[in-house]
């Protein structure tokens, strides 16, 4: 009984205290406060609520608006602003760097036009060219492989220099990468190249200026340099001519980054088919180097040169100056073979020029064709003493001093005109003057100021022999094409003129009209004369049977750079016209410094030789049965 009891008040105290725990519990919830309104901040002793009515929640919404607000006012400002300084502060600067990324400006390569020769072979032309470099880092082959096939393939691509495969496998052993191997490769051999499919092989493209025929007519042609800019004769002298102008191509980048040309017109890129051609035969430019420098190999000469030239226009058929060089391979030769000695010097002519002085005095009747005068083998004309190189000869016609080249019957001829009377015929003829060829750099021949010719009588006495005075051996072909025309003065030319394929010109070259200098009596005179030089004279070393040839020789002392004339060094000379019952030809051959011989021995015979192959190639027709 007591023991149920003490479980009874057990459970009763349990409850008891279970129902005060609820109701404590209940009288919390009831009596709670929310937390803002319990939540203090200290400050100075006074207290301050984080919110303390229901109004503070939209003032602060209105407070981040204002700021909002403000914030973008600010940048519609900035922006403002910006855009002014971009599209009026800088928009011209900027515009101008966005089209320079966007667009592209490119001259496209156009080939310079060809040249050929009268006959159509190719003198020069331009083709595409190719540099090799190697980079062995990335090669998918071994070098030993990629060195053996390279160098089969260049040992038949004539290049200048031959590269076996051990040469290659060294090469390739130097560097890692960017080794040059070859330049100036030609189209074919880039393409076996790219047919090996090799990486590392790189080829780059470039134009080239190929001359075909190398040294044959170099002195004429020139060549280009780098730049394609011509630097000596036609390429120099006819560059308009030989250039194709095309406007500048605008190519526009597309987004993806794509150039593509901008507003192309139709047949845009279409070149002309014009060759510049030239008055030049190759096959007699062929001819006259050969004799030429077998010539000057034989007796040793510093240089020489020949001019032949069609005396009824002016037109040049052949000029060859020796020693030359490649305009391929230009870069290779002194700088003074670029020039064109024939045309860029002057030289004393000696006695080659006698013809021209007859042909004044009897123009201006001084003489007469039968006129006779002593030679005395030498005189005096104050201090200098002038003679002949073979002595006296007695009394002479005026045939006679020119077949027997006598300086003293020269004098008394140019003795029988007043001084003021040869020096305006001198003048008359451009003796100061150059010749108008379409040669670059042509040299203004050089003759003494008037008062000294008429104040100094031994220059009007050595000017009788061709000296104390020079001119450029063009200008002396050009005074003697004056004998063989009829007395014209003509413009030596090498240009023809641009011609289609088909062979129709579009431009010829304009000739000025010719200067008579001499009646036609007169100069039917002086062929005769110098016909007999060719026949019993000097000359006879130039004699053909079976053709007439008029001619004169020239032996000329070198004036010395310190003042005077060279004891030992001179110039020899000959000049030929045929035939002489139609003269249509003349042709001059200048040896600068032979170590032997006069014009005669040395210059002759190369005008004979010349003739010859002339005669074959123009199928000039014998004057008489030969002999």
């Amino acid at each position: 009984m007591a023991t149920s009891d003490y479980r009874l008040n057990s459970q009763l105290r349990r409850r008891s205290f279970n129902r005060k725990q609820r109701e404590k519990s209940t009288y919390n919830l009831k009596n709670q406060k929310p937390q803002y309104e319990t939540d203090y901040v200290k400050n100075n002793g006074q207290k301050s609520l984080s919110t303390s009515s229901n109004e503070n929640p939209e003032k602060c919404q209105n407070s981040r608006l204002y700021q909002v607000w403000i914030l973008m006012i600010l940048s519609s400002i900035g922006l403002i602003i910006n855009i002014f300084r971009l599209q009026i502060v800088q928009g011209k600067a900027l515009q101008k760097i966005a089209q320079q990324q966007q667009t592209i400006q490119s001259n496209p390569f156009i080939p310079r036009r060809p040249i050929v020769d009268r006959n159509g072979n190719v003198l020069a032309i331009d083709k595409l060219a190719y540099t090799l470099y190697a980079h062995p880092k990335i090669f998918n082959r071994s070098k030993q492989e990629v060195a053996y096939e390279l160098s089969t393939i260049l040992e038949g691509a004539n290049l200048e220099k031959t590269l076996t495969s051990n040469d290659l496998l060294q090469i390739f052993n130097q560097r890692e990468t960017g080794i040059k191997i070859a330049e100036l490769i030609p189209q074919e051999t880039a393409n076996k190249i790219t047919d090996l499919f090799v990486d590392g092989l790189e080829l780059i493209q470039h134009p080239q200026r190929l001359y075909p025929q190398k040294e044959l007519v170099a002195e004429v042609i020139g060549y280009v340099d780098g730049e394609s800019k011509g630097q000596a004769g036609i390429e120099y002298s006819q560059q308009n001519l030989l250039e194709r102008s095309i406007e500048t191509i605008q190519f526009r980048r597309l987004i993806k980054g794509a150039l593509v040309p901008d507003q192309l017109t139709t047949g845009f890129l279409q070149l002309d088919d014009l060759s510049l051609h030239l008055t030049i035969d190759s096959r007699l430019q062929r001819a006259v180097r050969t004799i030429l420098e077998k010539q000057l190999e034989e007796y040793k000469a510093k240089r020489g040169t020949v001019i032949v030239m069609d005396a009824t226009d002016g037109s040049i058929l052949s000029l060859v100056s020796a020693p030359s060089y490649d305009p391929n391979q230009y870069y290779k030769y002194n700088v003074k073979l670029f020039k064109n000695w024939a045309v860029t010097d002057v030289y004393e002519p000696g006695s080659t020029f006698k013809p021209i002085n007859v042909a004044l005095a009897l123009e201006v009747g001084a003489i007469a064709e039968d006129s006779v005068f002593y030679d005395t083998g030498r005189i005096r004309i104050g201090t200098w003493s002038i003679f002949n190189a073979g002595g006296g000869g007695g009394a002479r016609t005026v045939t006679e001093i020119i077949q027997h080249s006598s300086n003293i019957g020269m004098v008394k001829i140019i003795e029988q005109m007043p001084r003021a009377v040869f020096y305006d015929g001198l003048k008359r003829l451009g003796l100061e003057d150059t010749t108008g060829a379409d040669l670059p750099f042509e040299a203004a021949n050089i003759l003494k100021e008037r008062n000294q010719f008429l104040m100094v009588p031994v220059e009007a006495a050595t000017t009788a022999f061709g000296q104390g005075f020079s001119l450029t051996p063009l200008k002396l072909a050009q005074l003697n094409a004056a004998l063989a025309n009829g007395g014209k003065l003509v413009t030596p030319h090498v240009v023809r003129g641009l011609f289609d394929s088909k062979g129709q010109p579009y431009w010829q070259l304009p000739l000025p009209q010719p200067k008579q200098v001499f009646s036609a009596d007169t100069t039917t005179k002086v062929l005769a004369m110098m016909e007999k030089v060719v026949e019993s004279g000097t000359g006879k070393r130039a004699r053909l049977p079976g053709y007439r040839i008029a001619g004169k020789t020239g032996t000329a002392q070198k004036a010395s750079e310190t003042g005077g004339y060279s004891k030992s060094a001179k110039v020899t000379s000959f000049v030929g016209i045929l035939p002489v019952e139609s003269p249509r030809y003349v042709v001059l051959a200048v040896i600068d410094e032979p170590v032997r011989g006069s014009g005669g021995r040395v210059a002759a015979p190369v005008v004979k030789s010349v003739i010859k192959s002339l005669i074959n190639i123009e199928q000039i027709p014998p004057s008489y049965k030969r002999e």
